[in-house]
């Protein structure tokens, strides 16, 4: 069931009055059903794998907290670790390193035949395996006591406004809310309504118009110039934005309809200055994830430089693999390691850059910010590529072959794109994502208005799916 469907929006208006005449405890029971439902609608056959993490982390959370004894206490970490991590395997890479390792094999000379497994990737499953696993670890580190109700930490697991795209929440911020008691706010209402409208239109708005863009000009990346490929690649970095943050937006919108309120997970990020702001801005829950569960336990900045660069390094690699599997994935994870490494060395001597003019000040930010778009455009070239060939087949295209964009590419792009651009530089210049909420009446009625047009005459309602869904 997709945010962007009408069986969905059938679901959500029977749901939200249903959930708000209820107690809490009846409240929470409804959320569980609500999420098992939710799941099930994709394949109701996976539904044991959420069922079964559930099940484990609960006990695991207990026997963490009640046991003592540290190597004890490790063990039951490790079965959670081993049983989330394992289905994450299973499903999403035993495929990839079987093929990787018969190519290995096959270039040394040894002609191997392994099988290849018919194995469908659960949806979402890199999300909540994450999300189930983190309570364990935060219940060993003392960061939160275990909940004995099972009821609400299966709800805390499949709440299905981030279930199957995040963002990924941490126990110790949506467990308490599921806990307490929920009180229905017409402020949070009317804001997450908006969030929802705002979400959906990036999605079906922007990011699905350019889809079809995309699709076009990356499968016939052999025969296009270096124009058509450098729009090509702009065209996916706004249309990833779009897709993910847009559901994201309705996400967040749900959640708040509902009484909650999930972490944001995207803040302009093609604003930012330097690729260290950018992971700041720009999936913030997984970086945050990543850089809590395993760049601090890998040592973080402590020790000499080469360790602190080998942490950031590890880190970047096995992020990009969670993304995917695939080796232009791992590519992608390596060389945004290689940009916060790169960016760590240059820190000292950009950090000597201070000019005193304001014009000067603004024009040396807009360069660091033209600078690292452009770095990270990059990064989605490699992202997007089926293979290394592409990569090197659009670089080429864009050297050797350079030119101006046909209008009838270029002007679609540009017609769903600068309307997006200028709201986000409202934000970005007054600090404040939700401008348009506080803008005056009459600008709050133009803006409604014009994206209600957009979204009626120019949205894609063919329920096209999320591209993060695929991860």
């Amino acid at each position: 069931m997709l945010f962007n469907s009408l069986p969905f929006a059938y679901f959500f208006l029977l749901l939200v009055p249903l959930y708000w005449v209820l107690p809490r405890k009846p409240q929470t029971v409804l959320l569980l059903g609500a999420g098992y439902y939710f799941y099930s609608c994709w394949n109701p056959k996976f539904l044991a794998l959420l069922v079964a993490s559930t099940v484990m982390d609960y006990f695991c959370g207990l026997a963490v907290a009640r046991i003592d004894d540290s190597k004890k206490r490790k063990a039951f970490v490790f079965l959670s670790m081993a049983l989330n991590l394992g289905m994450l395997g299973y499903f999403k890479y035993v495929n990839f390193f079987a093929e990787s390792l018969q190519v290995a094999l096959t270039q040394m000379g040894m002609h191997v035949s392994i099988a290849h497994l018919n194995v469908v990737l659960p949806i979402g499953i890199s999300f909540y395996t994450f999300q189930s696993m983190s309570y364990v670890i935060d219940v060993y580190r003392r960061d939160i006591p275990p909940t004995k109700n099972f009821i609400e930490f299966a709800a805390f697991v499949s709440f299905f406004p981030h279930l199957v795209a995040g963002p990924i929440m941490r126990p110790t911020t949506l467990l308490p809310q599921i806990q307490n008691k929920r009180t229905f706010n017409v402020g949070q209402f009317y804001e997450g309504c908006y969030l929802i409208f705002w979400g959906l239109t990036k999605k079906v708005v922007i990011a699905d118009n350019l889809s079809p863009i995309v699709n076009e000009l990356f499968g016939r990346w052999v025969t296009i110039d270096g124009g058509l490929a450098m729009l090509a690649i702009y065209a996916f970095a706004i249309q990833i934005y779009c897709d993910f943050s847009g559901y994201t937006d309705a996400a967040r919108g749900i959640a708040k309809c509902l009484g909650f309120e999930l972490a944001l997970n995207f803040n302009l990020p093609y604003f930012a200055t330097s690729p260290k702001e950018f992971w700041g801005r720009w999936h913030i829950s997984l970086s945050t994830w990543l850089r809590d569960y395993l760049y601090i336990p890998l040592g973080g900045n402590r020790g000499g430089n080469w360790f602190v660069y080998r942490n950031l390094m590890l880190t970047m690699i096995i992020g990009g693999l969670w993304h995917g599997a695939a080796w232009t994935f791992v590519l992608w994870g390596t060389y945004q390691g290689v940009l916060l490494v790169g960016h760590r060395l240059l820190e000292p001597y950009l950090a000597k850059i201070d000019p005193v003019n304001p014009m000067d000040r603004a024009f040396w930010r807009v360069t660091r910010i033209v600078v690292t778009f452009h770095l990270v455009c990059f990064g989605w070239l490699i992202f997007a590529s089926k293979s290394l060939q592409q990569v090197g087949g659009m670089l080429t295209a864009i050297v050797k072959r350079p030119s101006i964009p046909e209008a009838n590419y270029l002007v679609p792009v540009l017609i769903v794109v600068l309307p997006l651009f200028l709201v986000q530089l409202a934000q970005y210049l007054t600090k404040d994502l939700n401008i348009v909420a506080r803008t005056p009446w009459y600008v709050r009625s133009l803006f409604y208005t014009a994206c209600f047009y957009a979204f009626v005459l120019g949205g894609n309602f063919g329920g096209s799916k999320f591209i993060y869904f695929d991860f």
